[in-house]
Parts: structure tokens; C-alpha cells; sequence
């Protein structure tokens, strides 16, 4: 059978690279859409300790971050080494003690489900300095071994990379959907292509490609303003850092912290940096790790996410077409459920029994 995946981004390549992996003919296109959100973001995979407590997502991501370890090997063993991956340790903050211990029990019940979740432990300010020098003096942390960071850039080229290495066919260019007779056939640069089953992940754009076929999610966009700042000294080895709120930050190679994230709705597909949001990352930002003042800010990114009604992903076969399943409405949770969500598309694609349930996530919800 032919498969075509169209949308070239966190979700879509994982479903593409799936499909690879259970041999089956995969084209994959993406129309490099200004403001993809994989591209602009930094990914932290730790739903062990964590600001959102929805069961549904948590089951996710829970799923994802088991996943993860197991789909890095598959790409180095396809030829893709450099994954943007990196299992370091995460720092739940906590102000008061509280918090911190109603954070320690989240992690140490979590750990009972699994062992993914690592070491947990409690740590003083100074001990949680140790590890992530430039935080405030007025907090303590709970460190959770088991906490991952990937870079969303790095993680989508291996993904693109081991795909081809396997075989797939990587187009760019323009696509549309129309209806013909019971199914969907897609245009790609406007040669019109018939595959047996077409997957749609094009992100906050999906409603723009479904739209000729008589579609419409409960989809917005949401802009997201995120800090690339550089320092000297090497920074590869420090933990992520969660605190209380929908900020985050978190340290990659050769000096590299990020400040994330605004969530901007009801900004359409706006490609600007604004005044308000570039304060507001860099003031919660500094409010945790008031020592980056001197960092060299280096880049703003904006990623515009795909927002469902609830939070939750849209995603399911669309019955009205006996070839379209939909794959979308991530939020802010991309890359860290984005790899799963992709395998799961991939298995409804297929026909493959999958195991989670997802009639809950249906992609024409209304609510």
C-alpha cells in the first residue's frame, strides 16, 4: 500500500519514519510553513514532575517518554546520530516546603508505575544551585533523574534523515486536498498523487488543507516567544528546570539556555516578535535564574502551536473518507508527545491495534 504523510514537522516525521520502519511505501511532504513549531522550540520530556495535571495527557506523555530512549537507537542505527536527545535530569522548583514535598510524593507515586522516572530526591537551594548554577537563593527543587530535554530542530532532521536513509520519499512544495468519490487524493506543486492512505499533520494549518473537503477542527493557532541566550562556561550537563508555572528553561551544548515560552491565543498566524512578549519571557526567566542577566541573548524564536479545545491532541481516522486520518492539536506538549502521536497515526493508518485508548481525542470533537 502507498502511504502519503503530509506535514514535514515533529508529528509528521515520526509517522512517516513509522510507516518506514513497518516497510511500507511512505512519501512524505512538508510546505515549510514560516513559524513551524518544531523548528522554534525546546523540548523538555518529563511528565514525572509536572505544572499540568491532566490524566489524558499525562498518559501520553508517559507513553512518549518510555518511547523515547527506544526511537533515538532506532535513528542511530538508521544513520541518524544526532538526535538533539539527551536524558539530564530535571528540577521541579518549589518556594515553600509544600510544595516541595507535594512535588517529591507526584514523582516517588509516578516512580511505582515506572522505573523511567529515576531517581527522585529533594534538594536544598544550594544543592540545586550545584546543578543549575544561575537559579534564585529562594528556592529548593526536587530533582527527578529521569527528566529528558531534545532539541526540536535537531530531533525533526534526524527523523527526516532516517526516513530517506530507509527509503522514503522526502518532497517540499505546495499541497492540496480535494474529494473523489469515497476518499481524498492529494496535489503536490499541483500533480495530483492517489495514495491508499493519506495522514495529515500540517500543525496549526490543518484547517487550511481540510477546508475543500468540507472540514473543520476546533483549531487555532498560538504563538509562542521563545529566549535562546549563550553563555560561557559549558552547560551540557545541567537538568531542566520546571517551575511552578508554563515557563521553563533548560541548557543545551557550548553555553546554550532557553527561556520558554509565551502562549499567545488569539494571535493568528502573526510572525512577529512583540515588545510584551519578549518581557514576559525574559522576566520569568530571569525571576528563576536571576544570574542569566548577563547572558548574551542570542535569538528569539516564534512557533505558532497547534491549540485543540480541551488541550488534548486531535487525532483519529475521519470516517466521512475511507483514506484520511488527522493528526494534530499538540499544544505545547509537541515534542513531548509528538514522536508518539506520530507512531500512534501511523498504526491508525495501518489498521495496527494500538494500545491506548483514543476515542476521546477525535479530531471532529466539538467540545
Amino acid at each position: 500500500m502507498s502511504y502519503l504523510v503530509v506535514g514535514g514537522g515533529i508529528l509528521g516525521a515520526s509517522a512517516a519514519y513509522e510507516l518506514m520502519k513497518q516497510g511500507q511505501d511512505v512519501t512524505l511532504v512538508d510546505s515549510q510553513m514560516e513559524g513551524q513549531a518544531t523548528y522554534a522550540g525546546a523540548g523538555i520530556v518529563c511528565p514525572w514532575v509536572s505544572a499540568r495535571k491532566d490524566p489524558d495527557l499525562y498518559a501520553l506523555a508517559r507513553a512518549s517518554a518510555i518511547r523515547y530512549p527506544e526511537l533515538v537507537e532506532s535513528l542511530r542505527n538508521d544513520g541518524a546520530d544526532d538526535t538533539g536527545y539527551r536524558l539530564c535530569g530535571a528540577l521541579a522548583l518549589a518556594e515553600d516546603e509544600a510544595t516541595l514535598q507535594e512535588l517529591y510524593q507526584e514523582a516517588v507515586t509516578k516512580r511505582e508505575e515506572t522505573s523511567f522516572v529515576g531517581d527522585v530526591k529533594t534538594l536544598s537551594n544550594q544543592e540545586a544551585q550545584a546543578m543549575f548554577p544561575p537559579l534564585a537563593d529562594d528556592v529548593k527543587a526536587v530533582y527527578v533523574s529521569g527528566g529528558a530535554r531534545v532539541d526540536g530542530a535537531k530531533l525533526n532532521r534526524a527523523l527526516l534523515q532516517a526516513f530517506q536513509n530507509c527509503g522514503g520519499q522526502y518532497l517540499e512544495g505546495s499541497v492540496s486536498l480535494e474529494v473523489s468519490g469515497d476518499h481524498v487524493v492529494a496535489y503536490i506543486n499541483e500533480e495530483r498523487i492517489e495514495a491508499d492512505e493519506i495522514i495529515v499533520a500540517t500543525g496549526a494549518w490543518t484547517n487550511d488543507l481540510l477546508k475543500p473537503l468540507g472540514l473543520e477542527l476546533l483549531l487555532e493557532p498560538q504563538r509562542g516567544q521563545i529566549a535562546h541566550l549563550t553563555l560561557i562556561e559549558e552547560t551540557a550537563d545541567w537538568p531542566v528546570v520546571l517551575p511552578q508555572s508554563s515557563h521553563y528553561m533548560l541548557a543545551f551544548e557550548a553555553g546554550r539556555v532557553v527561556m520558554g515560552a509565551t502562549r499567545e491565543a488569539d494571535s493568528g498566524f502573526d510572525y512577529r516578535l512583540t515588545a510584551g512578549g519578549v518581557h514576559d519571557v525574559l522576566h520569568e526567566g530571569l525571576a528563576v535564574a536571576p544570574d542569566l542577566v548577563e547572558a548574551t541573548l542570542e535569538d528569539v524564536r516564534i512557533g505558532f502551536r497547534p491549540m485543540g479545545p480541551d488541550g488534548k491532541p486531535l487525532l483519529g481516522r475521519v470516517n466521512a473518507f475511507s483514506n484520511l486520518t488527522v493528526a494534530t492539536g499538540l499544544g505545547p506538549s509537541g515534542l513531548t508527545i509528538g514522536p508518539y502521536i506520530g507512531k500512534l497515526a501511523a498504526q491508525l493508518a495501518t489498521g495496527t491495534k494500538i494500545d491506548q485508548t483514543i476515542d476521546h481525542l477525535d479530531p471532529l470533537r466539538q467540545t
